[in-house]
């Protein structure tokens, strides 16, 4: 017990969130309303403005009392997150979202807006623990989890975005959502399921995203994916392995040294089992470190015949770091040895490059700066 604690934990923020419509059920909403003598009706009218019209602003709402409005701002509606910096690519369809919360800690979401879909990467913590050595977030160190307010705050400005056009080719639906921004969800897993919720729940009370639409990333927390399988959703689950043995992933990924690769993959399948999705591994390719051919070799005989996926990431190198993408013969000859295998394998689009794409290298810019 004392060693999933020291997991799930994370430092408590200086100041306590204010509590949002986010942050509860549609019961718990109802029963906090009538607390404040709202009448149930209005909860519905609510959670309409803020999950089906994306609107956060009661002063606006021309079908609400104007004697309720400062209430409902006050408490269901607080200011959690506020725009520091935006900054596109990809002509404009790739936008990077820089959000400071109360507290003054800095957060990012990117949003993606491709043919066929509308995507938005969000963050679930403020920082990571995880500690990996390639990856600017994880170099940061973690600062706090975010509650669900915070994080269903991010989806709702996606939404809001793609659904006035502010994006190139007109409005648009966000479809799905990735939680591969800053932080380790199953970290802080009541906050992520709760906004999950609020993701899949229908219209009004929820964004009504369907699950299969839905990603959560996790670096391997066995007991997260775990209770995970056991939520009754069709979510997608991603496993960051970045490098099939142990004695490589135990620096690349130290959280490898709780739960090795195959306790990782022995709970990914029995995800795959229980929910019937296949599961994606996602594996950075970084230069000389783990795009060897006898790693994908290794790759492929743990992953073959298993229900997976691979997704390779040429990796996006942060600024002064030894990091650096593989050779685009490495990342070919990576890729044949795997399909050799009969593994499904991508190469994940490298949209974000121009703007410090990789998740954490905006906000340490902003901070550098201040």
């Amino acid at each position: 017990m004392s060693e999933l604690k020291l997991v799930f934990d994370a430092p408590k923020p200086r100041t306590k969130a204010p509590l949002h419509l986010a942050d509860f059920s549609a019961e718990e909403r109802k029963a906090k309303a009538k607390e404040l003598g709202i009448p149930a009706f209005r909860v519905n009218q609510i959670s309409t403005h803020y999950f089906t019209h994306y609107n956060d602003d009661p002063a606006t709402w021309s079908d609400f009392p104007k004697d309720l409005r400062e209430m409902v701002r006050k408490e269901f509606l607080p200011e959690l997150i506020t725009l520091v910096r935006s900054v596109s690519c990809d002509d404009g369809m790739t936008r990077k979202d820089l959000w400071r919360l109360h507290d003054g800690v800095l957060v990012e979401s990117v949003l993606m807006k491709y043919p066929e879909r509308t995507t938005v990467c969000i963050s679930s913590q403020a920082g990571c623990g995880m500690n990996c050595p390639f990856c600017a977030t994880g170099q940061a160190g973690l600062t706090r989890n975010l509650t669900a307010g915070e994080i269903t705050a991010q989806l709702v400005a996606a939404a809001r975005s793609a659904a006035q056009g502010d994006l190139p080719g007109g409005p648009t639906r966000l479809s799905n959502v990735v939680f591969m921004g800053m932080g380790e969800p199953l970290a802080n897993y009541n906050a992520v399921m709760r906004s999950v919720r609020n993701l899949v729940t229908a219209q009004p009370d929820g964004l009504g995203i369907g699950a299969r639409s839905i990603t959560i990333s996790t670096v391997g927390l066995v007991p997260g994916i775990e209770k995970l399988m056991e939520e009754g959703l069709q979510v997608r689950l991603a496993v960051s392995l970045h490098t099939p043995d142990d004695e490589l992933r135990d620096s690349l990924v130290p959280i490898n040294s709780r739960w090795k690769v195959r306790e990782v993959l022995a709970a990914a399948d029995k995800y795959a089992e229980k929910t019937g999705r296949r599961y994606s591994i996602e594996y950075a390719l970084i230069r000389d470190i783990n795009d060897q051919a006898s790693r994908a070799e290794l790759l492929g005989k743990l992953l073959k015949n298993r229900h997976a996926h691979v997704n390779l990431i040429p990796l996006n190198p942060t600024p002064g770091s030894k990091w650096t993408a593989s050779k685009p013969e490495d990342e070919r000859r990576f890729v044949k040895i795997l399909e050799d295998y009969g593994i499904p394998v991508t190469v994940r689009d490298t949209r974000g490059r121009e703007i410090d794409g990789a998740c954490g290298q905006l906000a340490a810019a902003v901070k550098s700066e201040s």
